[in-house]
């Protein structure tokens, strides 16, 4: 065994130091807990689970409490400018009508968000690599609050400009930054779950804001700022308070047991954070993750090498679709309802999109467990929900006009459908990439299907519903082509899941001579030993008639 000085979670020599010999008064050894060096090597009976399970519970209080809050108030500061575009519209007092924007400028400051995510998000995620991944995620969240709360002084369309553009700057990053920093923690087969966890705070943030917003109309005119003034003001101010809290909640990147970590430079003066793990546990825990996780310097090489990697394009695609989809709808989701029914008031709209966005939150926690169970079988997972929305963007365009609930019905289908796509997509880059080229390539496949897949949000907030005039026209078919395109999008993502499972099928996920050279001795064919447990424990594996 490595000295504590000299150990990473690199090293892949799978003995156990002899101060974890007894585990709840249990003699263990190597293959109680862990695979052999092939990976491959299990005794089903003696595998401690459910100590195991109880580390990583411990991790799991730590991490998924602080994403989720974080993440529904950046949800929500960054999809606040769809809700404010019904706000007090009876008194004339909606972000169109206070800044006297045309449907073109509302479209164009929607999409500029999206237009610098694409362009910052890979720089982010791979200063995150090299920095303290606790502070950079601190750093994004202060700044998504401080230019949330600067919305509420905008008097003209080239401010909202200004700052949609500001606010997808500093939030480039996040969300593959999340999916990253969870892979310090967890091994693949875990990822998809915790990702689902914290995801449901996007869907709950665009049921609750849609809920608070109608208390925020009630605020119009107080103090002079009307009520989309006061909601940018307060959650924006939320997002302050909360970046500068995730120094202390968040943890830094865990250290082999026994090793101590010596700040340099800036981190000299942040505040410190209490290891999320220590003694026994840090011990297990180092031991279960070293088989999966690579960590090593890298080099511009070595970015060339994930970027040429034709693996992430069809990943890439599948995000395309659903995430398009899916801010589309969060965006748009007022308007889309205004056009089934013209007489609903702002409150009355912004109470009806709650339930589409509890329709995509159950669905998270229904499927994601599931597909990381049985984690060779994504694609058809990711389908079956992309096909749901597809469901209910037929259903919500060609239902008579004369039955707007069964059109409602269907935007309740298209939030079903897409609660699960996105952790599904994120979780399945990670285990393809973190296998095949390490740290280096799980920051940069994140970032680059996260980026490159958000052209369709740009797609949908630019070029369709208010941004497409001709479709925006009051009438009947208001808005068909705009859903058709959606649907089209969607197809696309279903077709780009079946050729990513056919190409992998063919050509396998070897992983790069880059990681073999580094000193792992992990076969090609290693099964994470979380995945193989839970297959044991939940008893998959006679399900499927492996053994």
């Amino acid at each position: 065994m490595a000295q504590a000085g000299d150990r990473s979670f690199g090293d892949h020599d799978l003995t156990i130091s002899t101060h974890v010999g007894q585990l709840d008064g249990k003699s263990l050894n190597a293959n109680e807990i862990y695979a052999d060096e092939s990976g491959r090597a299990y005794d089903d009976e003696e595998v401690n689970i459910e100590r195991i399970e109880k580390v990583y519970r411990k991790i799991d209080r730590r991490i998924i409490p602080a994403f989720w809050v974080l993440y529904f108030l950046c949800s929500a500061i960054r999809s606040n400018v769809g809700l404010a575009q019904t706000m007090n519209a009876s008194a004339g007092h909606d972000l169109a009508q206070v800044l006297n924007l045309t449907a073109k400028q509302t479209s164009t400051a929607l999409a500029l968000f999206y237009f610098a995510y694409v362009v910052f998000d890979l720089p982010s995620n791979l200063i995150m690599t090299k920095l303290s991944p606790r502070v950079w995620m601190s750093r994004i969240v202060l700044a998504v609050g401080i230019i949330g709360a600067c919305f509420a002084a905008v008097k003209a369309a080239w401010s909202l400009m200004l700052l949609r553009f500001l606010l997808g700057v500093v939030t480039a990053g996040m969300w593959p930054g999340m999916a990253y920093y969870l892979t310090l923690f967890y091994p693949p087969s875990r990822t998809g779950k915790c990702i689902g966890m914290y995801f449901t705070a996007s869907q709950l943030s665009a049921a609750v804001v849609g809920l608070v917003s109608a208390g925020f109309q009630k605020m119009d005119g107080t103090s002079g700022l009307v009520g989309f003034q006061w909601m940018f003001l307060l959650y924006g101010l939320c997002g302050i308070v909360l970046g500068i809290s995730l120094l202390w909640w968040l943890p830094d990147r865990p250290l082999p047991p026994g090793e101590e970590r010596v700040p340099t430079g800036l981190a000299r003066w942040l505040p410190s954070t209490p290891p999320v793990l220590t003694g026994e546990d840090a011990e297990i825990h180092y031991q279960d993750l070293r088989r999966v996780y690579h960590p090593r310097s890298w080099g511009w090489k070595d970015l060339a090498y994930v970027l040429i990697d034709w693996r992430f394009w069809p990943l890439t695609l599948m995000y395309f679709g659903v995430v398009g989809v899916g801010i589309g709808t969060q965006l748009y989701a007022t308007v889309i309802i205004q056009g089934i029914d013209s007489s609903f008031s702002g409150i009355t709209l912004s109470l009806l999109t709650a339930p589409i966005w509890i329709m995509d939150l159950i669905a998270i926690l229904m499927v994601t467990p599931i597909s990381d169970r049985f984690h060779k079988y994504r694609a058809f997972f990711f389908s079956a929900a992309v096909l749901i929305q597809i469901a209910g963007l037929l259903t919500t365009t060609f239902a008579p006009v004369s039955h707007p609930w069964a059109r409602y019905g269907g935007l309740l289908m298209v939030g079903y459908g897409l609660g699960p796509t996105v952790p599904i997509c994120m979780t399945w880059t990670n285990e393809i990439f973190q296998h095949r080229h390490g740290e280096v390539g799980v920051a940069a496949a994140s970032a680059l299907v996260s980026g490159l897949g958000n052209l369709g949000s740009i797609t949908t907030t630019y070029a369709l519903y208010t941004g497409w005039p001709e479709d925006a026209k009051a009438g009947p078919h208001r808005y068909r082509k705009s859903n058709l395109v959606m649907i089209a999008i969607l197809c696309l993502s279903i077709l780009s899941s079946v050729v990513m499972t056919v190409l992998l099928k063919i050509f396998g996920n070897p992983r790069s001579t880059k990681i073999q050279s580094s000193g792992s001795s992990a076969s090609d064919e290693f099964q994470d030993g979380a995945a193989k447990r839970e297959q044991q424990q939940r008893g998959f594996a006679k399900m499927w008639g492996r053994k």
